[in-house]
């Protein structure tokens, strides 16, 4: 064993502890106000059995990539169906959205390219863009005025991407989309859009804010692990595109296949989710209620529409102390500290789904109320 290595690491979870930045892993436990289940299908009867029929009879693994001997008919199937779904062409399924993000941006963006980010994009857009070896632009959060001026800056010597989420995940507003369609269209770049938090919740039909804003992107990352209720991802977009991802996508050639059985859960959730609407009304009126009442109690939170809500707390200690008194109180509200957030905005992010009602609501109110005096109360006390 290296010593030197041993201390280096051992110095590193000391500088971590020391800025009240260490994590534990913590099963779930008390009312889910912090997960991503917006429409509560990770546990409904239909995919549970959907999923259990598919074990018994394709078993569990998928024994090999899909361009081995991973490829079923299932993943083929539900590929078809969630491109209808987005009104796409085609669509590639992958493990996950993580792996998803990474193939689309080392594939689409080569050296000579370069990518327009918005400055709070996911670590996994961020990940893919830094392995593309393309040109970075970044622009500030949801600032269409500033892209447009960068756009004009670059010019067209060479292909541009303009790369954004749809929902953000920790501040929950929404990206303008048709205002960045609109510049691309202009500036000939190609949009490319994350709708992680958003399919299965926005759009008439329930496919995402792009649906709902009217307008079209080059691709669209979709993950089913959210609202959806199972895994994976899926890539939307046209067929030279999907297919350029099977010919070339390192996180697509090189992983095993996911689970035959995830398939068949996803097909189910898409069911649910054409066929009960009321799940995704739900969620976003029951979120306008929590706002509502959070700013009642005095408790501060930005403007927006969205399932996700965040209660800004600062200092990460307390992040964690109001997490933890939450937890005592029967309510599961974690603390998102730094990287996951900007430097001294430690808070809790606070989701909505479908199956909480406004009477848990309002008890939740209460105690984060309570939770966030006796925090205020015991950094005092420390100082």
């Amino acid at each position: 064993m290296s010593s030197r290595l041993e201390r280096r690491l051992r110095a590193s979870l000391s500088e971590l502890e020391a800025a009240g930045l260490m994590r534990s892993l913590r099963p779930p436990s008390g009312i889910d106000l912090s997960s991503n289940d917006y429409l509560g299908l990770a546990a409904h009867p239909l995919l549970r059995q959907h999923m259990a029929d598919a074990i018994l009879r394709d078993g569990c693994g998928s024994t090999g990539s899909r361009l081995l001997r991973g490829e079923r008919d299932s993943f083929s199937g539900v590929e078809r169906r969630f491109a209808a779904f987005k009104g796409a062409a085609r669509a590639l399924y992958f493990s996950s959205g993580y792996l998803a993000n990474l193939a689309v941006l080392t594939t689409l963006a080569e050296t000579d390219d370069v990518i327009f980010s918005d400055e709070r994009n996911h670590a996994s857009l961020i990940d893919g863009m830094r392995l593309s070896r393309a040109r970075r632009v970044i622009f500030r959060h949801c600032d269409a005025g500033a892209l447009d001026r960068l756009l004009r800056e670059q010019g067209a010597q060479s292909q541009a991407f303009v790369v954004t989420e749809s929902l953000f995940s920790m501040d929950g507003d929404i990206a303008p989309l048709a205002a960045y369609a609109a510049l691309c269209r202009e500036h000939g770049a190609a949009l490319i859009v994350d709708e992680a938090h958003s399919v299965g919740i926005y759009g008439k039909r329930g496919t995402g804010l792009l649906e709902a804003a009217g307008v079209d992107a080059l691709v669209s990352i979709d993950t089913a692990g959210k609202a959806l209720g199972v895994s994976g991802a899926f890539v939307s977009g046209p067929a030279w595109v999907i297919d350029s991802l099977i010919q070339r996508a390192r996180p697509f050639i090189f992983s095993t296949a996911p689970p035959p059985a995830i398939a068949a859960a996803i097909d189910a959730s898409l069911t649910i989710i054409e066929t009960e609407p009321w799940r995704r009304d739900t969620v976003l009126a029951r979120a306008d209620f929590l706002r509502r009442r959070l700013r009642e109690t005095g408790i501060a939170v930005p403007d927006g529409v969205s399932q996700i809500i965040p209660v800004v707390v600062g200092d990460n200690d307390r992040a964690v102390t109001v997490a933890q008194l939450l937890c005592r109180q029967g309510f599961d509200a974690r603390a998102i500290r730094p990287p996951s957030v900007p430097p001294g905005t430690a808070r809790l992010r606070l989701t909505i789904h479908s199956d909480l009602s406004e009477a848990t609501l309002d008890a939740f109110v209460s105690a984060l109320a309570g939770a966030l005096e006796e925090a205020a109360v015991c950094s005092a006390a420390s100082l």
